[in-house]
């Protein structure tokens, strides 16, 4: 008979509480954002561990109990969530003494059976077991976080609540915002004082971003002026609405990370504001959405057809409910293709590289949707050299 094997009993995980502040930023949408925010103005004015680019696992936290040193006076660390139970785990690798939670959205909705309820619920978790007499900061323009702050959503939680926005009465308000460049200044009331900020990045969805680093900085004592340089010092991360201007007035915005309902509007709304004559969306389907799958989809297209672009392609099964959408709620259907092929949405979009076209590509990252916008800064490198005779 086969020996059965002892299974292991399971190691109790030692909580590591520094003495030192600690923020953990979670949230559906601009996590990574709006932790590199918040390292980029803390790091001015004192040494301050982050977490790497989205490295957001219970994996990777557990990794920071090593790596975070005496030097470091303040350490910024994102908190992912694909389950219910991870911002618990999370908490009890690494207690946070502040915590951030950007919005409740619809990245990830599949995992929570479609419900954004218990998506909410699970990143209350944050709030109940960070430090207890911890700082919480809350978007206060999303619906979910102003129910946080009652019971039992709280817990033991006895901190304080910092809240962030700009449609609400908050701690920390926006009021008027303009885009400049290729980015945004806003102003921005600090309980009371009004001061203006400026952002070198593009959409006003940055916005809340912004406003959550600047509440964390300014509750953490961090000068004004500070705030402001570190803010018009930051620079966005790789395939998040990364822009690329080529020869002919041609623009790429690069928003391969990933995708969510969230996420593809406030692209969308990037790509209608920019300044050219021609505007396409490639849009690819968005994974992890469960049965919110279809209208989750179908959201996007309706949003979509309200706003300023030109033309739609869509890629992947799931995407097509975008492209139907589009067509359904008023878009021109002879501007829409849905392509069953990336090579065959290649070859549709090499015909639309006319000067003065702006491209937004998005999709979710195992699409791999970045060979896209790989091809599209190839051919019109190509077509340039070969009207000028380089080629």
């Amino acid at each position: 008979m086969p020996v059965k094997k002892k299974r292991r009993a399971a190691v109790p995980v030692k909580t590591l509480i520094l003495d030192k502040p600690v923020i953990a930023v979670t949230g559906s949408a601009g996590k990574t954002t709006t932790k590199e925010m918040i390292y980029t103005i803390l790091n001015l004015r004192m040494p301050t561990y982050k977490s790497m680019y989205n490295k957001n696992f219970l994996g990777n936290t557990r990794a920071h109990t090593k790596r975070i040193r005496d030097e470091h006076k303040a350490a910024v660390l994102e908190y992912g969530i694909y389950r219910s139970g991870h911002l618990r785990q999370h908490c009890k690798i690494i207690q946070p003494s502040m915590g951030v939670i950007t919005n409740i959205g619809t990245a990830h909705i599949g995992n929570f059976g479609g419900d954004a309820r218990q998506l909410a619920l699970a990143k209350t978790e944050l709030i109940r077991h960070m430090k207890p007499t911890g700082t919480i900061f809350l978007n206060w323009d999303c619906p979910y976080s102003r129910e946080f702050i009652q019971q039992p959503y709280l817990g033991s939680f006895m901190g304080k609540i910092v809240t962030f926005g700009k449609e609400h009465e908050a701690d920390y308000k926006a009021g008027r915002t303009k885009t400049e460049g290729n980015g945004f200044r806003f102003e921005c009331s600090l309980r009371g004082e009004k001061e203006s900020f400026f952002v070198p990045i593009p959409g006003e969805h940055n916005l809340y971003n912004a406003l959550a680093a600047i509440a964390v900085a300014h509750t953490m004592g961090i000068p004004v002026d500070d705030i402001r340089h570190g803010l018009s010092q930051f620079r966005g991360q790789r395939k998040r609405l990364t822009s690329y201007r080529l020869a002919n007035n041609i623009q790429v915005l690069d928003d391969t990370f990933s995708s969510n309902p969230d996420a593809a509007k406030a692209a969308i709304d990037v790509l209608s504001q920019v300044g050219h004559t021609t505007k396409i969306a490639v849009l690819a389907s968005m994974l992890e959405m469960g049965k919110y799958d279809v209208k989750g989809h179908e959201d996007v297209g309706k949003y979509l057809s309200q706003k300023n672009v030109d033309y739609l392609y869509t890629l992947g099964s799931s995407a097509r409910y975008i492209a139907r959408a589009a067509i359904r709620s008023g878009f021109p259907a002879n501007r829409v293709r849905h392509c069953l092929s990336k090579a065959g949405l290649h070859r549709r979009l090499a015909k639309q590289l006319q000067p003065n076209t702006a491209f937004l590509v998005k999709g979710s990252n195992r699409l791999k949707m970045g060979e896209t916008v790989q091809f599209l800064c190839r051919i019109t490198a190509h077509q340039s050299n070969r009207n000028t005779g380089k080629g």
